[in-house]
């Protein structure tokens, strides 16, 4: 039965093509290919992403799959057992995706647990040894960066990253910073596009400059995979942990990682796994128990996002976000955490208001947008020069709706000013 439900799976693509589902999408229909609540603007979509309709479709349609079929599906070594095919599929999706061999990913739950096992597990580091992160980093990456001074004896060193941030005054910050730290520096971690303010670094620059220096660098991708249109060569990286639940829309409870093969040794296999060969990269996350319904559901979500094309996804993403920046400018002291260069920025951009001089004031702001205004926003704390208000649209957001936040702003201007 379960064979021919994945036979019947490939006839429904192949109909679905026959019927131009798979013909790019127009992007003034793409709100309508959502369900979701208007009566708030959510602007706070950097989190997870909402899945379309015919995402969230095959995620039921996956989830009764599961329900009806239990272990039958997942044990291996059950006659028609067909999870491994499935996995395999979904692995062989993303690396064309990001344009890897499917031997380098092995899938997580999310972009956290990939990044705590890239960072966790890697190698290289004896007692005395150095590593480093800076102020735009995640809160949990570099929770688990601080934690290697105890459990592994290295040294931890942290940087803020400059404000206004550009191109040149990243990079010379992240120059300046390799050079300072001890000969023994041995890993960096790197994060392409910040959660905390939208930033995007010049990773593959960065990746040179500690390589030049005999630094291994982990980069944090979970906010770009599906949102910025790029792929892992142009990195220039060996380990990246990321998502697929946030930019790429697939069910919350997917990710990955990817390790360059010829580096796949420098990371141990997760708490001593042997459920595959060490010379197999899914070794290096854990085999727990997985929303089966989930991942199952990652190519459809590339189906979707290749209908739409990555590069007209990112530009009509970075439309939806100078939209609102570029009219609220005129606020006297406004702050904009992210440069105008088309290259240092998504979706996601935090601001700063002349009166927001800690994460308390920030968070009243952003509860006044939301009770008042009816705008979903977030206050982020740990940049070294103060807390600020993230604003993230997404595809399914309307322009009326990012003139909702730019009317809330205006109102609530003089109070915070």
């Amino acid at each position: 039965m379960i064979r021919r439900q994945f036979v019947g799976t490939l006839a429904g693509l192949a109909a679905a093509q026959s019927r131009g589902e798979s013909s790019p999408i127009d992007l003034k229909a793409l709100p309508d290919l959502w369900e979701v609540d208007r009566g708030i603007a959510n602007l706070e979509n950097a989190y997870w992403g909402v899945m379309p309709r015919k995402i969230y479709s095959e995620y039921l349609k996956q989830t009764e799959f599961i329900q009806r079929q239990n272990v039958h599906f997942v044990r291996d070594g059950i006659p028609g057992n067909e999870r491994t095919m499935r996995m395999e599929q979904v692995r062989a999706r993303v690396g064309a995706l990001l344009g890897a061999p499917a031997s380098e990913f092995t899938l997580a739950r999310n972009g956290t647990e990939a990044l705590q096992n890239l960072i966790l597990q890697y190698r290289g580091l004896s007692p005395g040894d150095s590593v480093m992160y800076a102020d735009l980093d995640y809160d949990e990456m570099q929770q688990a960066m601080d934690s290697l001074a105890g459990s592994r004896g290295v040294k931890v060193i942290r940087f803020a990253i400059p404000e206004p941030a550009t191109t040149a005054n990243v990079l010379a910050a992240y120059e300046a910073q390799l050079k300072a730290a001890p000969a023994n520096l041995k890993m960096l971690l790197v994060t392409h596009l910040s959660n905390r303010t939208g930033l995007v670094t010049p990773v593959k620059e960065i990746v040179a400059l500690a390589r030049a220096r005999g630094v291994d660098t982990i980069v944090d991708a979970a906010q770009t995979v599906a949102h910025l249109d790029f792929k892992l060569a142009e990195l220039g990286a060996d380990f990246v942990g990321f998502s697929l639940h946030k930019w790429l829309n697939a069910p919350i409870g997917s990710g990955g990682i990817w390790i360059r093969a010829a580096r796949l040794a420098d990371i141990e296999p997760c708490m001593g796994s042997t459920m595959f060969p060490k010379e197999d990269t899914r070794s290096r996350t854990s085999l727990g128990t997985i929303n089966f319904a989930a991942t199952p559901c990652v190519p459809a979500a590339i189906d979707f996002h290749d209908r739409i094309g990555g590069g007209r996804k990112m530009r009509h993403l970075q439309a939806l976000r100078s939209y609102w920046v570029e009219r609220v400018r005129e606020l006297k002291g406004m702050e904009i955490l992210t440069p105008e260069e088309p290259a240092r920025f998504g979706a996601v951009t935090s601001f700063r208001l002349p009166g927001i001089k800690d994460y308390a004031q920030a968070q009243r702001l952003s509860a006044v947008l939301l009770n008042k205004h009816k705008v979903l926003t977030v206050a982020r704390r740990g940049i070294a020069a103060g807390a600020v208000i993230r604003v993230s649209p997404a595809l399914y957001n309307r322009y009326e709706e990012l003139d909702r936040l730019v009317n809330g702003l205006r109102h609530e201007y003089r109070a915070f000013a």
